[in-house]
């Protein structure tokens, strides 16, 4: 077995970024690649199913090769058993956790020396929804703080925002990420990753800095099935709803649709049947918790 540092890839993002969509294509698109991909829980990471060949505790093999492996509580342990798996992965990928600031984990990484290799930093970021983000007072410095550890920028959902909103999000990673390079189309980003290709240069001095940011979590399980739309909707009004995620059984004819919510955008999507209803909403913490569902 090579003693060779394993390189790593850490892809950031505030949520609904699109981080999970951009793991799915990697791993869609891994020619051949062995790629380990490392997620805090296997639920914050739906890994399409056909790419799914085996699961095994927090271990789940996939389609060519390639693993996801959940590390909970502890990332250095999950690399450590990256580098023990026979045959090893070509490159490693660590989504973090839509409020994670992913420079202090890559100074954690670099500092632990646990034979891998830090590559860089890649920050997905929202074309539709920055511009309103970084107007909010409790979001805003968690996003800063995301851009300016960026070696690579990725703007998504441009398909969705204005022109205006685009332009804005330009100025604004120009402002905040600094000398990071920012791709605009899906196969740059993918080329950039599976090509390895994220480094800003060789030593990164990385923001280990307080996190500000003070989101909470709920899962929601309605008892029975509910109107869909008008429950996104609902969420997509209540102000302090930032993200949402999920299945419901819809009114009347009681068929399960995934729900996906993004600030005030939501989409409901047809879900395989098999899957549990329950949804997870992120929301921020205030004085008075929503009620919206």
């Amino acid at each position: 077995m090579s003693d060779a540092p394993l390189p790593l890839t850490i892809i950031g993002g505030y949520l609904g970024a699109g981080k999970t969509t951009l793991i799915n294509q990697i791993l869609r698109h891994s020619n051949g690649q062995r790629l380990a991909v490392l997620v805090n829980d296997f639920g914050a990471l739906p890994i399409d199913a056909d790419l799914i060949e085996a699961q095994d505790d927090d271990l789940i093999a996939l389609a060519g090769g390639c693993v996801c492996c959940s590390y909970g509580d502890d990332l250095m342990l999950a690399l450590t058993r990256m580098r023990t798996l026979d045959p090893k992965p070509d490159h490693v990928l660590l989504e973090t956790s839509g409020v994670a600031l992913p420079g202090k984990i890559a100074g954690a990484v670099s500092l632990f020396g646990t034979g891998i290799h830090v590559l860089g930093v890649v920050v997905l970021a929202d074309a539709d929804g920055l511009p309103a983000q970084l107007q909010d007072s409790y979001l805003a410095d968690t996003i800063i703080r995301q851009l300016g550890s960026a070696d690579l920028v990725s703007l998504t959902k441009t398909d969705l925002a204005t022109p205006e909103r685009i332009n804005s999000s330009r100025f604004n990673i120009g402002r905040h990420a600094h000398d990071a390079a920012l791709v605009e189309n899906s196969n740059d980003i993918l080329h950039h990753v599976l090509s390895a290709e994220t480094s800003r240069h060789s030593t990164t001095a990385f923001d280990a800095g307080p996190h500000h940011i003070e989101l909470t979590s709920r899962t929601v399980t309605p008892p029975g099935p509910v109107d869909a739309h008008a429950l996104a909707q609902s969420l997509a009004d209540t102000d302090a709803v930032v993200r949402a995620k999920g299945h419901l059984l819809n009114a009347p004819d009681g068929t399960l649709v995934t729900l996906q919510l993004v600030g005030k955008r939501f989409t409901l999507t047809p879900a395989d049947p098999a899957l549990k209803p329950g949804i997870v909403i992120i929301e921020k913490r205030t004085g008075n918790a929503s009620t919206a569902a």
